[in-house]
């Protein structure tokens, strides 16, 4: 039954209407894509599906998106409908109800937001009424433009349906907005994108290849396919993709030669000898690693059996069903973009970003750019300005699984080339063990590498002066921290993160003694990001120096103001104290007034005010009454701290009571870029000083 188009006289925020003219086309791909767009567009994103499969389970893809760009919205604001009461309202002859209902759950919602996704309906499992003509009549009801996913296996095929679903969108007077090819087979990809321009090149046009990460499940989909306990082994490694399904009902022998990589592995629950050998598999460097395992049949499972399972390097499942009804639910499974997990987001988006130009779907959107920026806007300029220059970075602690979750995101999205530091073997052992995929990420072993030799020696040469000999240069580069703060300085790569695993004196020791401070900067500092509700701002030093003089808390207000200039941050840096101009008095005071006076001898340029205290520095109003007269008062966007008691207390402070997202320490001051993490870091943290560090690589090989 189709839908009646009755468009509104109101003019309606710019959203856009994202729908397939067949299933599995991967159009939530395409919506996860245009959301990390807009999101970093615009202050007030929204996302809707007009109907979604279900009344008593939440839609995947809307828990997705809220949980992953912070939408206040609550879910039911999110959606109109599920697929049960449509089929009801169509069976009673009432679906006009349906379009009121739809229609005002998204006027509500489009009140409230700078531009609305809405993703259409999921074909598998629908009645042949929620199709893609009902998809063109919601979205001409709606008043949305429509951006078209289309499929295929061939060139004419995909031109073919993306002809159609125009055709049915001029029916019900609906405006194509664009078209994205999707899951298309690589080979193909430039003669679709040619095919496709030609016909709709007008409009934004798009060709996605097909990506097999994608396509895999992951134990999390098993589990809940099969209904399995999910007690046994490494539950917290759910989210490992399965590459493929062995049904092990064979003997060991021919079990091991039948084994892959990531194979899921569905075995009877009496099968004690599969499971063990699984184990030894997937702990061993030479043979593939299992993804997990599937005991079926519901067997008591012995004793020694299930304490082996317990301590799987995998997810071990428990299901009740025979090994046939469960091998075939599992292979009727279709992959969900689950919002935990980070893998195959990233996949996703590396893939959507790499294909799709953001600015021109901006710009197609016509959407106004925000004054202020929100910490979401924030983080995703940090990955693609760190994509821009493809930067080079170390990662010294090569076997800690925070740091390789980090590197196998980085990878995906495209950020930047890694090189990981520790043995060979037990990084890829590790690797293979957390289902990651880290082919791509070079790794070296200082205690074994031809460069340990050479580096030893320049080392040397740096640090003989203070009475380092030879043998004992041989045996600082076997370390970790050393040998990878080498790499940077011979620009093997182009900077380092570390302190997942190693204090902060590790990291900066040897940067200190081998990469060295820019000539004229007194000491090396540090700054945090703080990303507020609405805006960026930087403080500094808050992990570095104890109790700066007045020359080194000059020289860390001029680094942290260029520092901020790197990251988009307009620099007005105000030096704080307890006073305010010439409020009081204090042999502190003093000092940072001493320092002001000394950045603006030496920064004329650099607006800069001080001694003044944090409310003045950041409330218009008292900056009036203090410090009138002050181009930074009211308005500061860089706060210097007196000494690191201070600058640390007030960041995590700050941190944790506004829910302000803390990014850092930064390191500055260094010739080439080497940064500290806390060993309370989290993947995320990873990944954005790795995008920082890549984003400092730039700048330092530019300037």
């Amino acid at each position: 039954m189709g839908l009646v188009a009755r468009r509104t006289q109101r003019v309606l925020s710019p959203s856009l209407y994202v729908t397939a003219i067949e299933p599995h086309s991967g159009k939530s791909v395409v919506a996860l894509g245009l959301m990390e767009i807009l999101s970093t567009r615009v202050q007030r994103v929204g996302f809707y599906r007009p109907i979604v499969a279900s009344s008593s389970q939440a839609d995947p893809q809307i828990e997705l998106i809220r949980r992953r760009y912070r939408l206040e919205t609550d879910y039911d604001e999110m959606h109109g409908l599920s697929d049960e009461e449509g089929q009801a309202a169509i069976a009673s002859g009432i679906f006009d109800q349906v379009e009121k209902r739809v229609v005002s759950t998204f006027r509500a919602l489009d009140q409230r937001c700078d531009v609305v996704v809405c993703e259409g309906t999921d074909f598998a499992g629908s009645t042949p009424a929620l199709d893609f003509d009902l998809n063109a009549g919601l979205a001409s009801l709606l008043d949305t433009p429509v951006l078209v996913v289309v499929t295929g296996d061939e060139t004419r095929e995909i031109v073919k349906s993306a002809r159609v679903a125009h055709q049915s969108l001029e029916r019900k007077g609906c405006t194509l907005f664009g078209v994205i090819a999707n899951r298309v087979t690589p080979a193909l990809v430039d003669e679709v994108a040619a095919a496709l321009a030609a016909r709709f090149g007008e409009r934004p046009v798009y060709v996605l290849p097909e990506q097999p990460e994608l396509a895999r499940l992951t134990m999390d989909d098993v589990a809940a396919a099969v209904g399995a306990r999910t007690d046994g082994g490494a539950a917290d490694g759910l989210h490992r993709e399965v590459r493929d399904v062995v049904v092990a009902a064979m003997s060991v022998e021919h079990f091991i030669e039948g084994l892959v990589e990531g194979a899921l592995v569905i075995v009877s629950g009496d099968r004690p000898d599969i499971v063990m050998t699984s184990v030894a598999a997937t702990a061993s460097a030479e043979l593939p690693a299992v993804a997990g395992i599937v005991l079926t049949g519901g067997y008591e499972i012995a004793p020694a059996l299930r304490r082996l399972a317990e301590d799987a390097p995998f997810p071990v499942l428990e299901a009740s069903g025979d090994t046939y009804h469960v091998a075939n639910a599992v292979n009727s499974l279709r992959p969900v973009l689950a919002p935990d997990n980070e893998r195959r987001i990233a996949t996703a988006l590396g893939l959507f970003q790499s294909r799709v130009d953001a600015s021109e779907i901006e710009r197609h959107i016509a959407l106004e750019r925000p004054a202020r920026m929100t910490p979401l806007m924030f983080e995703y300029e940090l990955i693609e300005r760190a994509k821009e220059s493809r930067q080079h970075i170390v990662l010294p602690e090569g076997n800690d699984e925070r740091v390789l979750r980090a590197a196998e995101i980085l990878q995906r999205r495209g950020v930047v080339e890694l090189t990981l530091l520790g043995r060979a073997a037990e990084v890829r052992t590790r690797s293979a063990a957390l289902g990651l995929d880290l082919a791509d990420a070079v790794v070296i072993d200082p205690l074994d590498s031809p460069l340990r030799t050479e580096y030893a020696h320049a080392y040397y040469e740096l640090r003989r002066h203070k009475g380092i000999t030879e043998e004992a240069a041989f045996d600082m580069l076997g370390d970790v921290s050393y040998f990878g703060t080498m790499m940077v300085h011979r620009q093997a790569v182009d900077g380092m993160v570390s302190g997942a695993a190693h204090t902060t004196g590790d990291t900066i020791r040897p940067a200190l003694e081998i990469v060295r401070a820019v000539e004229g900067v007194s000491v090396v500092s540090s700054v945090f990001l703080m990303c507020l509700a609405d805006r960026v701002v930087v403080y500094g030093d808050c992990a570095v120096n104890p109790q700066p003089t007045v020359e080194q808390l000059a020289d860390i207000a001029i680094s942290s103001a260029a520092t901020a200039e790197t990251f988009g941050v307009e620099p007005r840096v105000a030096m704080l104290s307890y006073s305010t101009g010439d409020s009081g008095r204090g042999e502190r005071v003093e000092a940072v007034r001493l320092a002001t006076e000394l950045v603006r001898e030496r920064r004329p340029d650099l607006k800069v005010d001080g001694p003044i205290q944090y409310d003045a520095a950041v409330d218009a109003a008292v900056a009036k009454l203090k410090l009138p007269a002050s181009e930074v008062a009211g308005r500061a966007t860089v706060f210097i701290f007196p000494d690191l008691d201070t600058g640390n207390i007030a960041y995590k402070a700050v941190q944790r009571s506004a829910n302000a997202v803390a990014i850092g320490p930064v390191l500055q001051g260094l010739r080439r870029p080497v940064n500290d993490l806390s060993r309370g870091c989290t993947v995320a943290d990873v990944v954005n000083t790795v995008a920082i560090t890549a984003i400092q690589a730039h700048y330092a090989e530019a300037g």
